[in-house]
């Protein structure tokens, strides 16, 4: 059911509105996966892995979120898309333009996050080394995204990310655009430290990727919510004292080469 802007009543929207656009998103996603699989092999170097020049590092941004984000979009492109009416032309291309603003924040994350990891890297700190402070500057982002997960601020923006009757409809495609920027915000609020675990594990792993992938996908499409939240930080509080403590007995970690 939806309520198109300047209309008193919801309309029932035909399957092929709310059904085409989720198959799209998985598509699109699928796909991303496969060319992240591809371009990834042999790259991961653990915490602190080498970003590369910025336009590199955009581009397989822009696909890794594509790949781990779009399916737990599904909800709220749905929404977006049966504003469109009954039609379902209009309805997918509302849905593609939903995505594209909410895949424009992520962008924006991941050029701060690039800012940020080459800036440190710039100064040179040796102190920071792999087997000196290095690990347990990684495990203690883990850990603060842990703690995060506990904060009324990822419980606010968790809630806008499940609870379709929170989104704000707006008419158009320029609506659509609006409506996905504002819900990829919402979605940066809710675990955007989760992708700062993802840096500070080797963000060139798809090993991690899947793992944030399935815990984001879990928190927002199943609901129980207080067993996700608390379930997700728990592992996060165990994975960042492994981490700092026993960093050579974490699955799929990466240890770094020494500087």
């Amino acid at each position: 059911m939806s309520t198109p802007a300047g209309h008193g009543r919801p309309l029932v929207a035909p399957a092929a509105t709310r059904v085409v656009p989720v198959l799209l998103l998985v598509a699109i996603a699928s796909g991303c996966w496969v060319v992240t699989a591809d371009r990834m092999q042999g790259m991961d170097a653990g915490p602190g892995t080498d970003l590369g020049r910025l336009g590199w590092f955009a581009v397989v941004w822009l696909t890794m979120m594509a790949a781990m984000m779009l399916p737990s979009l599904s909800p709220m492109a749905i929404t977006c898309a049966c504003d469109a009416g009954t039609r379902p032309a209009r309805s997918i291309v509302r849905a593609v333009v939903f995505a594209t603003g909410y895949l424009l924040i992520w962008m924006v994350f991941g050029v701060v996050a690039y800012a940020l990891v080459e800036g440190l890297r710039s100064l040179d700190l040796r102190f920071l080394a792999w087997g000196r402070a290095g690990q347990y500057l990684a495990g203690g982002v883990v850990l603060a995204a842990a703690l995060y997960e506990l904060t009324a601020a990822k419980a606010r923006c968790l809630r806008h990310c499940l609870d379709t009757r929170l989104v704000r409809h707006q008419p158009g495609l320029k609506g659509a655009l609006a409506m996905g920027i504002e819900q990829g915000g919402f979605c940066v609020g809710c675990s955007g430290f989760l992708m700062a675990a993802l840096f500070a594990l080797g963000v060139m792993s798809v090993a991690w990727m899947l793992l944030i992938a399935a815990l984001v996908l879990i928190q927002k499409l199943l609901p129980w919510t207080p067993i996700t939240i608390g379930t997700t930080a728990v592992a996060l509080l165990l994975l960042g004292v492994a981490v700092m403590l026993v960093p050579a007995q974490v699955p799929w970690l990466t240890i770094p080469m020494s500087m």
